[in-house]
């Protein structure tokens, strides 16, 4: 018998009563509050699958049809619930498949626990070919997290999953994974599930918060940029620009922090009005930079930097670095004011750079009347998952957002086939408010399989397809700068109404914005999954926007 052989045999003579490594598993994920896990099961994980056999009660197991999904789906979740989101997979090609959304959701920051198989213990570095054995699986991992740990033991799997939460959520949040070997995963343990550990939350330095609170007081015409990292701190960054009379700008990363209804908070595109007068930019949780990584044009503008990571802080020209958690810093800024409101900034001008920003969305009339449609139908609590599609561009600068946690982009990554997994996370994690998916027919391809987990789940998610039967975006620069020499940019579609009754969804196929909010308003009276087709042409070119 090999090793590989052993180890599994292992596994199948544990008995009911036995506590295993897996149990440990899941009673340290229980410690840490854990209620959901997204995965695809396999043999290397069976212990602890059958651990979460036995706690249904407690934590429910979402089982998707591909490993990209789990990983989405886990960052859905943890977008809109606030809470970590937790995905599992087999090691090799499970875990490679993973990646994708693991690479997301370190482009976005999003709180991720990969809990990935990995070969039995006695047979690592050894190459002889086990069952889903790769080259070095830890260190393409750590490349794509925050931290990576691995299981020595089963007495040490508690440990491990505690200091993985710490990782995950200390300072800047991002994903993390722990290594589970299978023999390990097996062997028995009375290992307790222990605590979980203090988060490190960055406090700013009471002398540089002293200079910040000088220079927004001598400021006449500042501006808050809020970017991704201060999504959790809308109640003070509400407050604070009040009490400084200062216009908040969303980037593409933090809309919903505040309510775009608020008439302090401006769109994206706002920034090349507000740059002609801006002193000073306060930058909280952005490295205000444009969608390129070149720094964003914010005129002559001192910045102070509002940041967790002391990384993201220093890739930002700024006057003042404050090394803080946004909602902490700007409460330190707050409480540090003795000045009345004194900013130069009027109703009147903020109402000037609404209507340049309205001036300069005419260009893509289209995309804004079906995105106009869509909010139309859409509660105000209701959320929307975008990815990098014709129609998703343009909500990155334009879709009005009113609650936290309501508007999902895939961030810097741009990862196409994000939306409709991650949409799917989403409504898990919101279960009592209205998902919608906003997909290309391209990028819908790539996971649209998970049609029979939201019919599975009964996910009561509103999927729309945006079909014109290309790769638009790329098929749009092969026409402009290449000569129309088309290569790889024609989609052969399937006939969306057929695969959504095959997967026992309900479908619509409409083709204009007012068909597209009557499907939506009929569907907002009902709970359960569907699938709209938008069938359109050629949408104008959204890149005149994209700062």
């Amino acid at each position: 018998m090999t090793e590989l052989d052993r180890a599994f045999t292992d596994m199948a003579d544990a008995t009911d009563s036995s506590s295993t490594g897996g149990d440990a598993l899941v009673s340290a994920l229980i410690s840490e509050g854990v209620s959901q896990v997204f995965g695809v099961p396999g043999i290397q994980l069976d212990p602890a699958v059958d651990a979460l056999y036995s706690v249904q009660d407690r934590i429910h197991f979402t089982a998707v049809r591909h490993e990209q999904s789990a990983t989405y789906m886990a960052d859905g979740y943890a977008r809109t619930s606030g809470k970590p989101g937790v995905a599992m997979v087999v090691p090799g090609p499970g875990m490679l498949n993973a990646t994708a959304g693991l690479a997301t959701a370190y482009a976005c920051s999003t709180p991720v626990l990969l809990l990935v198989g990995q070969i039995p213990s006695t047979m690592l570095g050894r190459g002889h070919g086990a069952l889903h054995e790769i080259p070095d699986q830890t260190g393409i991992l750590r490349s794509l997290t925050k931290w990576t740990g691995m299981a020595e033991s089963p007495d040490h799997i508690p440990h491990l999953v505690h200091e993985a939460f710490f990782h995950m959520r200390s300072g800047k949040p991002g994903p993390v994974a722990v290594e589970l070997p299978a023999d390990i995963l097996a062997a028995l343990t009375d290992a307790e599930p222990g605590a979980p550990w203090p988060i490190n939350v960055p406090h700013p330095s009471e002398e540089i918060t002293a200079e910040a609170v000088r220079l927004i007081e001598g400021s006449k015409y500042p501006v808050i940029c809020a970017g991704g990292g201060a999504m959790h701190a809308s109640t003070e960054l509400i407050r604070f620009a009040e009490r400084i009379n200062a216009p908040i700008v969303l980037t593409r990363e933090s809309r919903g922090c505040v309510d775009s209804q608020h008439p302090l908070v401006l769109d994206p595109l706002a920034m090349r009005s507000l740059r002609l007068k801006a002193d000073l930019v306060i930058a909280i949780g952005t490295r205000l930079r444009r969608s390129n990584a070149s720094p964003l044009d914010i005129g002559n503008a001192q910045v102070i930097s509002v940041n967790a990571d002391p990384d993201d802080s220093r890739s930002l020209e700024a006057t003042l670095h404050l090394i803080s958690d946004s909602a902490v810093g700007v409460g330190a800024l707050l409480d540090g004011l003795t000045q009345p409101t004194c900013s130069d900034w009027s109703a009147s001008a903020l109402e000037d750079v609404r209507g340049d920003m309205v001036r300069e969305l005419a260009a893509i009339s289209p995309q804004l009347e079906y995105l106009t449609a869509i909010r139309s139908a859409l509660p105000d609590d209701g959320i929307l998952v975008t990815e990098y599609t014709q129609i998703g561009y343009v909500a990155s600068v334009a879709f009005p957002v009113h609650a936290p946690r309501s508007y999902i982009s895939p961030g810097h990554q741009g990862t196409l086939g994000y939306g409709f997994a991650t949409a799917l996370g989403a409504q898990v994690g919101a279960p009592n408010r209205r998902v919608v998916s906003l997909n290309g027919d391209g990028g819908f391809s790539w996971t649209l399989s998970e049609l029979s987990t939201m019919n599975r789940y009964r996910l009561p998610c509103i999927a729309i397809v945006f079909n014109d039967g290309f790769y638009s975006n790329v098929r749009r620069i092969q026409r402009d700068s290449y000569g129309e020499r088309y290569l790889g940019t024609d989609l052969e579609n399937p006939d969306y109404i057929e695969l959504a009754r095959a997967f026992g969804v309900a479908s619509h196929r409409v083709s204009s914005p007012d068909q597209l909010q009557q499907a939506m308003r009929e569907e907002m009276r009902h709970s359960r999954p569907v699938l709209i087709e938008v069938q359109v042409g050629q949408f104008p070119a959204p890149w005149s926007l994209i700062d």
